[in-house]
């Protein structure tokens, strides 16, 4: 869901620009970064961008197990209520 969301903001952000324009973009960081910090520069964001996801799933994960618990135990509830000799 969320890089469903991203996706759309990306394309949102990005309709309006031509090839010439993002040739500017580069330059206009090229010149302000430098062409040695812009490899650093693109490593930090992209390990930012990949804890973000780790820590996206990791949530999903654990809703979706705080989920299922609840299940298990009404479903071992019901079998004592049925058989209480088990």
């Amino acid at each position: 869901m969320i890089y469903a969301i991203s996706t759309n903001i990306y394309f949102l952000l990005l309709d309006g620009i031509s090839g010439g324009e993002l040739v500017f973009v580069f330059l206009i960081i090229l010149l302000f970064f430098g062409s040695k910090s812009i490899p650093k520069f693109a490593r930090t964001v992209g390990k930012g961008i990949r804890q973000i996801k780790d820590a996206s799933q990791e949530i999903q994960r654990d809703i979706k197990k705080s989920a299922q618990n609840p299940i298990e135990d009404i479903n071992e509830i019901k079998k004592n209520i049925i058989d209480p000799d088990k």
